[in-house]
């Protein structure tokens, strides 16, 4: 079955680096760093309609919680990566004259037991200041992220974020808000999971829950088994028993009206490999929709592959192939338990919320249809 994407698909422009950025008022432009388990990301935008418009980006696996999980400390070296990446963003910043901006970090520093001395050194170093946010934030912010490909057909949405160091997921019903404003709806989440509606029809949250596995720390639980598909079977399992206490896990859950929205470098390189993409072309995935089948289709060919050819497999990528799995095994796990043969692709997350919620404060967003 051909892929389909959904209304507003495409709604950021593809980041690209810029080594000579065209001047803007630094007064129009916000920032969001997304310091996570494996990647350090940022996105430099200014506010345009009711979307934004990306000026300058930044992303590098620094893989911070490398040893994490064995140690319960950050390494000395993982440290040293992270600090080099802070100082490119830094210095980006700066040349951008950026004023308004939130500088996250989120699960490896939250766990960490160095984790408050290593933001310490960040700030003694490059001058930033590093702010560790708590897991609800940080699930509310990867909806919010997503409000554009939400489906006005959508009753009861599911967002799912994959990280390196935990997986969030955000169970929305939306049965009481009108068709049109379902994404404004989820939009309006930046002001928490509970809120007074006011003179709107609210998004009701019905559960989240942030499982402290994501790609880099479930792959480390299972390090030691050798066979490739009996690893990937453990850690599928393993990742679902962790689900027992969400709500939704136990209760049947109507097909009619469910829409599941995936956001990480696991689904959008499922969904690259899926498309046969040997360039990763961010206008082709965001937004697409890919059913079970293709999904499970996917990861066969991963599992075939095996380690060696994961690694050269040019849609797949260098620094994703020792994750792939991983992430692999949580997305198949939530495809097994509930109801949709449809998966929402979203190429964004945490930094398109931390700009989202930013610009929605400040009022420089138009109030119109997504």
């Amino acid at each position: 079955m051909a892929p389909k994407r959904s209304d507003g698909a495409g709604a950021f422009p593809k980041a690209v680096e810029s080594p000579a950025p065209q001047a803007h008022d630094p007064a129009t432009l916000y920032a969001a760093l997304d310091l996570g388990t494996n990647s350090c990301r940022m996105l430099i935008a200014q506010p345009k309609g009711s979307q934004f418009h990306v000026v300058d980006s930044f992303s590098k696996a620094v893989q911070l919680g490398q040893g994490l999980e064995a140690s319960g400390s950050l390494g000395r070296a993982a440290m040293h990566r992270t600090i080099a990446a802070m100082r490119i963003c830094k210095q980006k910043l700066d040349r951008h004259g950026v004023r308004h901006m939130r500088l996250v970090a989120t699960e490896a520093c939250r766990r960490a037991k160095n984790g408050p001395a290593f933001i310490a050194q960040v700030r003694r170093e490059t001058g930033l200041q590093l702010e560790v946010i708590e897991p609800e934030e940080e699930a509310r912010l990867a909806v919010i992220s997503c409000a554009p490909l939400v489906s006005v057909k959508t009753r009861q949405l599911l967002v799912v974020d994959i990280g390196g160091g935990s997986t969030e997921l955000v169970w929305i019903d939306l049965t009481a808000v009108p068709r049109r404003e379902r994404p404004r709806a989820i939009m309006r989440l930046h002001r928490g999971f509970v809120q007074d509606p006011g003179p709107f029809a609210a998004a009701r949250v019905v559960d989240w829950i942030s499982v402290p596995l994501g790609v880099a720390t479930l792959r480390d639980q299972f390090a030691d088994v050798e066979d490739d598909s009996a690893r990937f079977a453990l850690m599928s399992w393993f990742f679902e028993e962790n689900l027992q206490k969400f709500a939704p896990y136990t209760g049947e859950q109507s097909r009619d009206g469910f829409q599941i929205i995936g956001t990480s470098g696991t689904v959008t390189t499922v969904a690259a490999s899926h498309l046969g993409l040997r360039r990763y072309d961010r206008a082709k995935v965001d937004g697409l929709r890919m059913t079970s089948d293709q999904i499970d289709a996917v990861i066969r060919t991963y599992l075939a592959l095996g380690p060696v050819g994961r690694r050269d497999d040019p849609r797949i990528g260098r620094d994703r192939q020792a994750l792939i799995m991983s992430g692999a095994a949580i997305l198949q796990a939530l495809m097994r338990i509930w109801p949709t043969d449809r998966l929402s692709v979203a190429d964004r997350g945490l930094r398109e919320g931390l700009l989202y919620a930013q610009m929605s404060a400040h009022g420089v967003l138009e109030d119109a249809p997504f």
